[in-house]
């Protein structure tokens, strides 16, 4: 059995200006150059979220939907999240405590799809696979 290592990002959302929201979004552009591409994105910095913020986040899902991939949210502060849920958001995002276990959650999917097809094939039982 063949076994896929996932690559993940872990960026920064970047707290500050207009600027540095667009050059956040460039580069995470450039670097979604794989298919399927995993972010986690660590909005520890992201202490009065507002709509520039939420379209941000909103950005970074879209530009790795459009590539079958996918976006977490990791160290989200309290009054953020609750932000993020009544505005509709929250429900877009996994969110977790911290990068490790967000990162850790790619891992785990890829472990659960690769066990599930193998248990899944005709003639196989799943004693079988432990082997």
């Amino acid at each position: 059995m063949t076994t896929r290592i996932l690559t993940v990002s872990v960026r920064q959302l970047p707290a500050g200006d207009k600027k540095k929201r667009e050059a956040f979004l460039l580069e995470l552009r450039s670097s979604f150059e794989v298919d399927r591409p995993r972010l986690v994105i660590n909005c520890s910095s992201l202490h009065a979220a507002d709509v520039h913020s939420i379209h941000l986040l909103l950005c970074c899902l879209e530009e790795a939907m459009k590539r079958k991939g996918d976006v977490k949210l990791a160290a989200v502060p309290r009054a953020t999240r609750a932000l993020l849920e009544s505005a509709g958001v929250g429900r877009l995002f996994e969110m977790f405590e911290t990068e490790v276990d967000a990162v850790r959650s790619f891992q785990r999917r890829a472990f659960n799809s690769t066990a599930q097809a193998l248990t899944s094939r005709p003639g196989i039982r799943a004693s079988e696979n432990a082997a």
